[in-house]
């Protein structure tokens, strides 16, 4: 996407349908009063007087390709850690939602993909040159414009069952004020790295590296406020909802995220910028790895005999326009002594590409399965692509075309893991690139090294437990105090 994060403080200087496995009948649409507020607290009162009892947590989610998996991970764990686990999401989410042993609500009024073909995106980023613009309509038809919808559906979801905590997207400005409304306590989940950079980052957007001078920290303030003014156009729709509930307008879309106790960033510190000082609010957690459904059960797609070098090439759940690039990176893959297999996913799974021998093409195969005999990966810089890569010691050439992807690609030559390479690179520069990796020793190395750090750290959905658990106890510790 394009640069759209600024400075944020930290959060110490801040200030219906029945579900799946329930039933009940929905609470009535329209203004939240204070009543609902004494409500809410009242039930959540009488479960913090009961330190053992699990935790009723509702989760928020929406369709958005490479953020799914993380948000199933999370729910898996909490699952199995005995809490009880709702999740009010697109539906396109239910069945992996029910697989994980939680319970599953649909957007009623908020957006609902109701599926993952390409037909049933919101914003469809193939069609749409700017990034910036491609931003404005992410934020305008999901993350801030339907705040108030995605915040009844919530209030209607806690009506019909009170949660003692919620968590939800870093990029559902519905969802953080919805927690507002009901006070209940609210964890936000990153599925990659953060999006209001940490202090000695530059801003999210367009893969800057660390500023090293004077110039550069001038460039990334400037780039900052550009993003800060695209958030802020939104600011009038986010106040509107606000005004609906009775609180007070914000100076800055980013304040919302204020509602919210703890940020976690499913990505790994060793793959990050380094950091001059964590926010006390923000915790790394570790990238959380789960294969979509529709991957996992797809079983192992191996091309060659072995006697030449393997590449898996992989470019997004998500249609973001990349038919041509898989065409020039498929004709480059006919230069070179390598075996290739393509990956498609679920947007592309019905495109045709002609191919030579040496490249297998299929709408889905398992990353985990393929990964151990390939020595380079070949993708946009998804975050989940890069990171599991990483995590098997390959490296990379990356080839990003917007949300994160910059970003991502920015820490790959950073680590010196791999190559960045503009998307509308020739096949013979493609070529080069791979070659360029397969060639230079230093790059493997590099990824070996950082699947050594990766493999040092903790599980990363131990840690995402350890931390929910934890903000838990405290904000019960905290509402009991004040409560005494």
């Amino acid at each position: 996407m394009a640069p759209v994060a600024s400075q944020s403080k930290p959060l110490s200087q801040r200030g219906q349908q029945a579900d799946d496995r329930g039933g009940g009948t929905a609470a009535p649409r329209g203004r939240r009063s204070l009543d609902f507020r004494f409500k809410c607290r009242n039930s959540h009162m009488a479960q913090l007087s009961n330190p053992q009892a699990r935790l009723r947590i509702l989760v928020t989610g929406w369709e958005g390709g490479g953020n799914v998996p993380p948000f199933i991970a999370a729910l898996r764990g909490l699952v199995a850690r005995g809490h009880d686990v709702r999740l009010i999401a697109d539906d396109s989410m239910k069945a992996e939602a029910i697989a994980a042993g939680a319970r599953f609500q649909p957007w009623t009024r908020a957006p609902n993909r109701p599926d993952r073909s390409p037909a049933s995106c919101f914003v469809r980023d193939r069609d749409i040159a700017d990034p910036i613009a491609a931003f404005r309509q992410w934020t305008d038809r999901i993350f801030v414009g339907p705040a108030q919808d995605y915040a009844l559906d919530i209030l209607d979801a806690l009506a019909l069952k009170p949660a003692d905590l919620m968590i939800g997207s870093d990029l559902l400005f519905g969802g953080m004020l919805a927690a507002e409304v009901s006070r209940v306590p609210l964890v936000l989940l990153a599925a990659n790295i953060s999006l209001s950079p940490l202090p000695g980052h530059p801003p999210f957007g367009p893969g800057f590296q660390p500023a090293g001078n004077a110039a550069e920290r001038a460039r990334d303030a400037e780039v900052a406020a550009a993003g800060e003014a695209l958030w802020n156009q939104a600011l009038p729709t986010l106040n509107a909802a606000r005004a609906h509930f009775g609180l007070a307008p914000l100076a800055r879309v980013l304040d919302q995220t204020a509602s919210a106790g703890r940020c976690l960033l499913a990505t790994s510190r060793s793959f990050d910028f380094p950091v001059v000082q964590m926010p006390d609010h923000v915790r790394y957690v570790g990238p959380l790895l789960e294969e979509p459904s529709w991957v996992a059960a797809s079983g192992h797609r191996a091309i060659g005999d072995g006697t030449r070098p393997r590449a898996l090439v992989s470019f997004s759940t998500t249609h973001q326009g990349q038919d041509e690039v898989l065409r020039r990176i498929v004709a480059a893959f006919g230069q070179l002594p390598v075996s290739a297999v393509v990956t498609l996913g679920k947007a592309l799974e019905q495109l045709a590409i002609e191919a030579p021998d040496n490249v297998g093409i299929f709408g889905s195969a398992s990353h985990e399965a393929i990964l151990p005999s390939v020595q380079v990966v070949v993708t946009h810089g998804g975050h989940g692509t890069v990171l599991r890569a990483l995590r098997h010691g390959v490296p990379l050439v990356v080839m990003p075309m917007g949300r994160d992807q910059n970003d991502n690609a920015a820490r790959v030559e950073y680590h010196r893991v791999g190559i960045r390479l503009d998307p509308t690179a020739s096949p013979s520069e493609i070529a080069r690139a791979v070659q360029d990796v397969l060639a230079d020793a230093s790059f493997a190395e590099q990824a070996r090294r950082m699947a050594g750090l990766l493999a040092a750290e903790d599980s990363s959905v131990d840690r995402l437990l350890t931390e929910i658990e934890a903000f838990a106890a405290g904000h019960r510790a905290e509402t009991l105090e004040r409560a005494a």
